[in-house]
């Protein structure tokens, strides 16, 4: 993401600051370091499979993209990886309260502190990334992804299915 504006030094601090800490004091469950190391606004992502979910024994590569106006404003996450999840888009944007813009929803699903605060950081993002992959059944009350959430609602089985079909080849194309 190229910006014209000058990035403000609070947040591009903030940014760096969050990174070092994940590289000193890595938290289990993912990687995170940036896609080019000029730019503090976009971020690359691996996510591990959770242990006795569905995505076990995966490798999701995402992509974290910040806004110049981080930490008011959230970013926005999307899976590189191919993900097949009622809360995440077919395109791969992940659809989680707290990456929605902060306030009021104007379609009354969420609470305004379920939304974006400006105390998130990555890893209490990438905490409720890997929570949501995390869920015994994915919830289907406002999905993202329509097709992934009826077929959640109609036939779990297939649902699962193709769920594993992906965690084996993300698992096959992370040591190609």
């Amino acid at each position: 993401m190229s910006c014209s504006s000058t990035p403000q030094p609070s947040n591009t601090l903030l940014l760096r600051r969050q990174l070092t800490e994940l590289t000193k004091h890595p938290v289990e469950g993912f990687s995170a370091g940036l896609v080019d190391d000029n730019n503090l606004y976009e971020w690359e992502i691996m996510i591990i499979g959770p242990p006795d979910t569905l995505y076990e024994g995966g490798f999701f590569k995402a992509r974290l993209t910040f806004p110049l106006e981080y930490p008011l404003q959230p970013p926005k996450m999307r899976f590189i990886t191919p993900m097949w999840h009622p809360n995440i888009y077919a395109d791969g944007v992940v659809c989680i309260s707290i990456l929605h813009a902060p306030g009021d929803d104007q379609y009354g699903y969420e609470d305004a502190g379920e939304r974006w605060m400006p105390v998130h950081t990555v890893e209490t993002i990438l905490m409720s990334v890997i929570s949501l992959l995390s869920s015994e059944t994915p919830n289907t009350d406002s999905p993202a992804n329509v097709d992934a959430a009826k077929e959640v609602r109609t036939d779990l089985l297939a649902y699962k299915k193709k769920v594993r079909r992906l965690v084996r080849k993300s698992a096959e194309e992370a040591f190609d």
